[in-house]
């Protein structure tokens, strides 16, 4: 049994190893023989991948990157002029990726980073799938372009976290968002996890849970602003909600006519409110029992107001939309037990006519309403300061520790329900220190 003073040490992390699973503390230079032929061919520790889209473009760029990613070049790269690059971080040559005497494709070499090399070649896949074959001739082993970054970052980032950051980084929705996650590096999640470890032995398991706990509501707020909202538009059919997307987004990108059921599908598009990057979706009309003259239902409008409900599903937060001058109309109970639980606002359009829906009619957990004219515009400021006010985004702090990944989100979860401190202990080594499946 240990004692109360007993230290918890944050452990090293693992090796880094290689794409291939090599210790790159080793040089790795075995020869195996080809299957199938007798020449020899040297199994290096280098990756390479394809890190712009797919397609015909006018450049494609291939990254190389390990331990004998320079060697490998060198054999690959004949430079302008006929004299062998120096290699130096920072530098740039010009000439032809040759496959023996023949010339693949002339390009540009880009020096990334340590062991880290850019091959600028043509667009043309046949060309970028030649380069690579060649790659892979030579003992490179092709991987994603996240396994490659990953690898790339491992090599000088001091923990998993920060590996972590640096990957969401490339993916986050708007400026803040980026902030948040590069806050996690220094200060944030990592600081808040090395504190835990050093001060276990002394510190109530009750103290890091209350913290733990603060970290999960801390990540409700700040995903929206790292990953983007999704906000779905529902209602009956004909209430403005086409309207309201395109002054949203500030051009037509629904079709608004005064024939209720205009919008079959849906439709989505992306704005921006406040901090926060939103995609907002545009759903079918629910009809059934929202429609007031109670109208039987086409199949074809079964299956749009079926996947609307799925839309509903997967929204951050549902926007309500009801027409304010319309009477007799009654939720549906498919449709509120959908939304029950759901972050929802009740949006009352067409506020510049007058006013015959009865708020009395909602069910009580439908409480956040806001009056507009999507139409006119009136009231849109209000529902958008009501929509951060409902995300909590306005007063966050951007260096508040969160978690950016799943991975990191069930380590915290795992240390909330953690029933000794040497428990706890592992899961906060794992959390800084752990191998990403990637």
């Amino acid at each position: 049994m240990r004692t109360q003073n007993t230290e918890y040490r944050i452990q090293s992390a693992p090796p880094r190893r290689t794409a291939g699973g090599a210790d790159l503390r080793n040089t790795v230079g075995s020869r195996i023989k080809s299957r199938g032929t007798g020449h020899e061919q040297r199994v290096t520790n280098t990756i390479a991948a394809v890190t712009t889209g797919k397609g015909t473009g006018a450049i494609a760029v291939i990254e190389l990157f390990g331990r004998d990613a320079e060697a490998v070049l060198k054999k690959i790269f004949c430079r302008t002029g006929g004299k062998e690059p120096q290699f130096q971080i920072g530098k740039i040559f010009v000439g032809s990726i040759k496959n023996g005497k023949k010339i693949i494709d002339h390009v540009t070499i880009g020096c990334e980073g340590r062991n880290h090399f850019a091959i600028n070649c043509h667009g043309n896949p046949l060309i970028v799938a030649d380069i690579m074959a060649l790659l892979r001739k030579k003992g490179v082993k092709p991987v994603s372009d996240k396994k490659l970054l990953y690898e790339i970052f491992s090599q000088d980032c001091a923990n998993t976290i920060e590996v972590e950051a640096k990957l969401a980084q490339l993916n986050a929705k708007t400026l803040s968002g980026t902030k948040i996650i590069l806050n996690q590096i220094d200060s944030g999640l990592s600081k808040i996890a090395k504190k835990w470890l050093e001060k276990i032995s002394k510190q109530s398991p009750a103290k890091i849970r209350n913290e733990a706990e603060q970290v999960l509501k801390n990540t409700k707020i700040a995903k929206p602003i790292i990953c983007g909202l999704k906000i779905a538009l529902a209602g009956p059919p004909n209430t403005g909600k086409s309207t309201l997307l395109n002054f949203l987004v500030g051009r037509q990108k629904s079709i608004v006519a005064d024939i209720a059921g205009t919008t079959r599908d849906f439709v989505t598009a992306e704005c921006r409110i406040g901090p926060l990057f939103a995609q907002v979706i545009d759903t079918a009309g629910l009809a059934g029992r929202w429609m007031a003259d109670g109208r039987g239902q086409r199949a074809v409008e079964k299956i749009a107001q079926k996947r609307s409900m799925e839309v509903l599903g997967d929204a951050d937060l549902v926007l309500l939309i009801i027409d304010n001058s319309r009477k007799n109309i009654k939720p549906d109970r498919n449709f509120l037990k959908a939304i029950f639980g759901k972050s929802t606002i009740v949006v009352l359009n067409k506020s510049d006519k007058p006013a015959r829906f009865r708020i009395q009619s909602l069910p009580p957990f439908l409480s956040d309403i806001v009056k507009i004219s999507a139409k006119t515009g009136a009231g849109v400021d209000k529902l958008l300061a009501e929509i951060r006010r409902k995300t909590k985004v306005d007063d966050f702090d951007l260096n508040s520790p969160v978690c950016i990944t799943a991975r990191q989100e069930n380590f915290v979860k795992k240390l909330i329900a953690a029933k000794s401190k040497p428990q706890s202990a592992r899961l906060i080594t794992e959390l800084l220190n752990g191998r990403l499946c990637v």
